[in-house]
């Protein structure tokens, strides 16, 4: 079980219980590397979005105090080389063709 599906707070319905499914392994990696890490996952997912040289200000949309401390809270998640490496093991993204187009 995810974290947030033990904490009753992710959604476990529709299309969003069938990306979780799909994923479930890589947000399990994820979320268990994030505690490595001393960090929440949210938090260490925009510090990445901060090293990212394509993204110059990650937009939030805090609804609450509590999301727009955690917002801040990524500044302070500091992701070495060996850390961007290993979310990018977790996560590969797309690659360049042939082998994102190949059969």
């Amino acid at each position: 079980m995810l974290k947030k599906e033990r904490e009753g707070v992710r959604r476990t319905e529709g299309r969003a219980a069938e990306t979780l499914k799909k994923h479930q392994d890589q947000i399990r990696q994820y979320e268990d590397f994030a505690d490595e890490l001393g960090h929440e996952p949210g938090d260490v997912a925009l510090a990445w979005l901060l090293h990212q040289p394509a993204v110059t200000a990650p937009i939030v949309g805090p609804r609450t105090q509590e999301q727009l401390d955690a917002a801040i809270r990524a500044l302070d998640v500091s992701l070495d080389a060996d850390a961007l490496k290993r979310l990018d093991d977790i996560f590969p993204g797309h690659r360049t063709a042939p082998e994102d187009y190949a059969w």
